[in-house]
């Protein structure tokens, strides 16, 4: 099944070299996911279609915003230095953490 990974920026461009350091690991571990990015102001549209949310650490603030645009999908806040280092791996399994059980 595939895992459905939105990252939430506040612009999208660092996040699209983070989405592609984050597919390139689901490759390498065999794992199938759809992992895009999209601004804040395109958010609500793209969450219908995702698993699970991260959002951009300089976007913390807007937490319990996407909390309510994702309709009870796990959200969360990219580890700042994860964020920082544009660490993939980490910041994948960040993401497949917080989906549930079935999913995984």
């Amino acid at each position: 099944m595939t895992k459905n990974i939105l990252l939430v920026c506040s612009g999208g461009m660092s996040s699209s070299v983070l989405v592609k350091r984050m597919q390139k690991a689901a490759d390498t571990r065999g794992i199938d996911t759809r992992i895009w990015a999209v601004a804040d102001v395109r958010s609500t549209e793209a969450a219908k279609e995702a698993d699970v949310i991260l959002i951009g650490p300089q976007i913390r603030f807007l937490l319990n915003k996407m909390k309510e645009r994702a309709d009870g999908k796990p959200v969360a806040v990219i580890d700042m230095m994860q964020y920082g280092q544009m660490n993939g791996e980490k910041v994948l399994e960040q993401a497949l953490a917080l989906l549930p059980e079935s999913n995984q």
